[in-house]
């Protein structure tokens, strides 16, 4: 079901550091080719508004809204109608969010670099979000939880959130997000949600959106984060410009460095648990133990014929973004986590909590047995929109950061700028930008 990768020995120290990210197993992503599927979309977005969401909607998923944004007595019957143990949950979810989240709040520091002259670097959040919830072959209300904490915590102003319409929903809710993702909003007090999902999410939240009256439905926003599939991507790639984006997340992955001592039946566990997202989700073991690779092999065969999602996991698990890979030692191993770069990263191995240290390239790193990735995914605390594709060793998944700009405020004295004022002249001059310094020497014209 599931391919090997033999890295041992010479097979991995002949590779450097590109080589072997092209060794590794990795989900087929074309962003690029995506991006002429969706421009038209957004082209029809930009000039349609309202009515050519509603049509895309209807195209794309089967059903067209009653209307474009949820009423709130949708999203008050939703929050109602939510059964008791799901809505502990979700509060649950929350509050241990809001908990991780609140820590990383930031605070404005004042530099004095000389007596009179002060640098402080103000941290602002952006003006206002568009929040992207999936709904394809699963709905996500956790991922509600994810996007909207931090940014309420970051203190956006203005959050809306988008999701596709359920063409399974039923009575109150045809046509609008499945009720738990709208139940959810509510929980966090979130009154502006759209029915829309896919690339016209993304451009109705660039472009803003009217109706056929000119009325303004749903104002542009600053920024788009979330997760979501390859046109959601190709679309936050395209419209990159026009509104700022956390990432562009492709498929989910999973990656276990695993030694001898670990579990079979839980590496298999935990590598069914990702591929059950979506055909293209990727699940890779990185082993120095050819015994824990046959016995996970032997656990998988079993496991994904009786998972509810069986011909959803076997198509992930037998892809080529699925793989066993074989390393000589832990060393190795490290060395191929890092290059692989995860969304997620299970250790176990002896010294899990050392081993999970020495990592440098992970969107979130689960440490030993009692941390699965599913854990993260819901209930640890820490936000589980985290980056894909290798992006891991460049960016850092979704945070309170995510939603502030830092802004330096500058604020010096005559005294201080004179004192510095040679140092301008002389860098201006090098680089043959002279008015920069006749910019400086013009405020002490009257001195001389």
């Amino acid at each position: 079901m599931i391919a090997r990768v033999d890295l041992r020995g010479a097979a991995l120290s002949s590779l450097d550091a590109r080589a072997l990210r092209d060794a590794l197993p990795r989900a087929e992503l074309d962003v690029e080719a995506a991006l002429e599927t969706v421009r038209p979309i957004c082209e029809q977005v930009h000039a349609g508004g309202v009515d050519a969401i509603l049509d895309l909607d209807e195209r794309f998923d089967g059903v067209r809204p009653p209307s474009l944004r949820v009423p709130a007595q949708v999203l008050d019957k939703a929050l109602a109608g939510l059964e008791p143990k799901l809505r502990a949950a979700l509060e649950e979810s929350i509050r241990r969010a809001r908990l991780v989240h609140s820590d990383q709040a930031r605070v404005d520091s004042v530099t004095q670099v000389v007596p009179g002259g002060t640098v402080t670097e103000r941290w602002v959040p952006v003006d206002r979000v568009g929040l992207y919830v999936p709904g394809g072959q699963a709905v996500y209300p956790s991922s509600v939880v994810m996007n909207v904490v931090p940014a309420q915590i970051a203190g956006v102003g203005s959050l809306a959130v988008a999701s596709p319409p359920q063409r399974s929903n039923t009575v109150d809710f045809v046509g609008y997000p499945d009720p738990t993702i709208l139940a959810a909003c509510a929980l966090l007090g979130v009154d502006e949600v759209y029915s829309v999902g896919g690339a016209q999410a993304v451009a109705m939240f660039a472009y803003g959106a009217s109706d056929a009256d000119g009325t303004t439905v749903c104002e542009p926003v600053t920024l788009v984060t979330g997760p979501g599939n390859v046109y959601v991507a190709a679309a936050k790639r395209l419209l990159l410009g026009i509104i700022g984006i956390d990432a562009e997340a492709g498929p989910t992955e999973i990656a276990i460095l695993a030694d001898e001592t670990a579990d079979p039946e839980l590496v298999a566990a935990d590598l069914i648990s990702q591929a059950e997202h979506d055909e293209l989700a990727a699940s890779v073991l990185v082993t120095d133990s050819e015994e824990l690779a046959a016995a996970v092999e032997a656990a998988l065969e079993r496991r994904a014929s009786r998972t509810k999602h069986a011909i959803r996991v076997k198509t992930a698990l037998g892809g080529p973004q699925s793989g066993i890979v074989l390393v000589s030692g832990v060393d190795e191993g490290v060395r191929v986590v890092d290059a692989y770069a995860a969304e997620h990263l299970e250790i176990q191995t002896r010294d899990a909590a050392a081993v999970a240290a020495r990592i440098r390239n992970a969107g979130a790193i689960f440490v030993g047995d009692y941390a699965p990735v599913s854990l993260g995914d819901y209930a640890a605390g820490s936000n589980h929109v985290l980056p894909t594709g290798g992006c891991a060793c460049h960016s850092g998944g979704l945070s309170v950061q995510t939603f502030l700009r830092g802004i330096h405020v500058v604020d010096y004295s005559r005294e201080a700028l004179a004192d510095v004022a040679d140092t301008v002249v002389t860098l201006a001059t090098a680089e043959d930008l002279p008015a920069h310094g006749e910019a400086v020497t013009a405020r002490f014209a009257s001195d001389s």
